[in-house]
Formats: structure tokens, C-alpha cells, sequence
């Protein structure tokens, strides 16, 4: 089997599996960080698992649940609650600070929370862009479906269905869903992909591969899943990025003193600050 990038538990106020950056692979395609949140549940009447407004340079985040509900605000006074099956896609670019809150009817509920936080590098010509922010609804997304296979198309093209959600570089992104005993075919495709496996038990090309792991594919070979039990499976990647890119806390860029000038920015307060919000992530160390 090629190459697996095992996961690392980090807790950034609830559980997140995290597979990247890895050190055998910084990137996938544009995808440079990739956070399984969650399942988690969060008690009525606090903050936690509230992520309090932070910064960002060079890169667009997109954020994607399995179930539950967040609440995005940045400092563009974009306002979003994101339910299943739904998009966010904001673009940093030059830079952009936010938030991501737990909604009160949420923890009131009990409702689980899960989904798959990640961040695209952006191309060289467009790491200083303005930044921008979009929405696109479940409903709007593409479907694939076959016998015991549900595919959505979150960003790009897969199964002849083209995703409405514009990015700054070729990308894929397919939320697959198998029944126990069914297959899917992937042909092979000049992309940079890779598998991840959130759910369930699969096989992939009569290999198993772990649960909370990522699966480097071989582009140049047809892979054939295999659902043992209900399986849910994040397909991504891309077009490889050209040139290096470094990351600092929540900053991504080809230029280290770029980093710098941002980390310097946001220690001074200098900036752009999320309307209604009064706290803020200080800088780490």
C-alpha cells in the first residue's frame, strides 16, 4: 500500500485528529492543513469549543460538518451558520481574522459535533489578494450516487459533476459515503490525491486502511474501494503549488518575513477585528 500519514490528536479546545502538515508529506494538492473536529458535545450555558477570533494570512480555509452547527464571523462582517453538508470557503489572502462559536441551540440540544476543518495554500500571485468570503449551501453541491455510494462533490470535479465552489487553484474535494458491502471505483487521474477515512472500515485495493488515517494514491494507478462496514471517506488534493511554502501558528507563505510582518501585526493590533466580538487568540510564542 503507498504511503499512510497517521494521525496526531491536538486539542484547540476540543478533540481534533490532525494529518496535516505530517512530516513525510507538508501538502496534498493545495491542502497544506486538514483537522478531523470532534464528535464532541458541548455543555449549555458555556463557551467551550468556541474558537475565539485569530488571524490568517495566505491561505482559504474551508470548512465542512458531518453534524451539529457552527457559527462563522470575520472581520470582512460576514455573519454564517454552518450546518451538514454545507461549504465555507474564506479566503485570508492579505489578511482576515474570525470566529467559529458553537450555536446556544447546539449545546442546549446536545447535538454532535463533527466535520473536517482545512486550509488550501494559495498560488504565489494570489497570497496577498483581498480576502473574500462565500457560502454555499447543501443543497447547492453536486451529487454522485450509485448503488450503496453516496459522492458530493465539495470543490472541483469528480464522477462528471462539477462543484459550484470557486478556489484559487485546481482542487478536489469529495465527501464519499459506502454502505457496508458496496464498492466505488476511482480511475486513475493526474491529480495529487489522497484518501482519508473518517468513518467505518474500507479497503482499498484489498488493503485496509485505518480509520483517522490519510492515504497517499499513486496517481498512475485505479483504485477500487471496498466498504466493509458503513464507511465515510474524504477525497482531496489537486494540482500541486509550485515553490515553498512556510506556516507559523495561522499564517501560511512563500516568505518567511511575511510571517513575521503578520505575527507582528496582530501583536499590535493592527488587524482587521471581527464586529461584535471583543476577545481575541493571543499571539503564541
Amino acid at each position: 500500500m503507498p504511503q499512510l500519514i497517521r494521525p496526531h490528536q491536538r486539542d484547540i479546545g476540543f478533540r481534533v485528529q490532525r494529518l496535516l502538515p505530517a512530516a513525510v508529506q507538508q501538502r496534498v494538492g493545495p491542502f497544506i492543513f486538514f483537522d478531523h473536529m470532534g464528535p464532541a458535545h458541548f455543555e449549555a450555558q458555556t463557551h467551550s469549543g468556541d474558537v475565539r477570533p485569530h488571524p490568517h494570512i495566505g491561505l482559504a480555509t474551508v470548512t465542512y460538518l458531518f453534524s451539529g452547527a457552527m457559527m462563522h464571523r470575520d472581520s470582512l462582517g460576514s455573519v454564517q451558520r454552518i450546518e451538514p453538508g454545507a461549504i465555507n470557503l474564506m479566503t485570508a489572502g492579505r489578511g482576515i481574522s474570525h470566529s467559529e462559536r458553537i450555536p446556544d441551540d447546539i449545546r442546549d440540544s446536545q447535538a454532535v459535533v463533527e466535520g473536517i476543518q482545512t486550509w488550501l495554500a494559495l498560488p504565489l500571485e494570489d497570497e496577498e489578494c483581498a480576502p473574500a468570503f462565500v457560502h454555499h449551501a447543501a443543497d447547492t453541491l453536486p451529487l454522485h450516487e450509485a448503488p450503496g455510494v453516496v459522492a458530493r462533490v465539495l470543490l472541483g470535479e469528480a464522477f462528471g459533476r462539477v462543484s459550484p465552489v470557486q478556489t484559487a487553484s485546481p482542487t478536489v474535494y469529495v465527501d464519499l459515503q459506502l454502505e457496508a458491502g458496496s464498492s466505488l471505483t476511482l480511475p486513475a487521474r493526474p491529480d495529487q490525491l489522497a484518501l482519508y477515512l473518517a468513518q467505518g472500515t474500507l479497503d482499498v485495493n484489498g488493503e485496509a486502511l485505518p480509520v483517522n488515517h490519510v492515504l497517499l494514491l499513486d496517481d498512475q494507478r485505479e483504485i477500487t474501494l471496498n466498504a466493509g462496514s458503513d464507511a465515510r471517506c474524504l477525497l482531496f488534493g489537486g494540482e500541486p503549488l509550485p515553490g515553498e511554502r512556510h506556516i507559523n501558528w495561522n499564517f501560511v507563505s512563500s516568505r518567511r518575513e511575511r510571517i513575521e510582518a503578520a505575527r507582528e501585526d496582530w501583536q499590535n493590533g493592527d488587524f482587521p477585528m471581527v464586529p461584535g466580538e471583543s476577545e481575541r487568540i493571543p499571539l503564541p510564542r
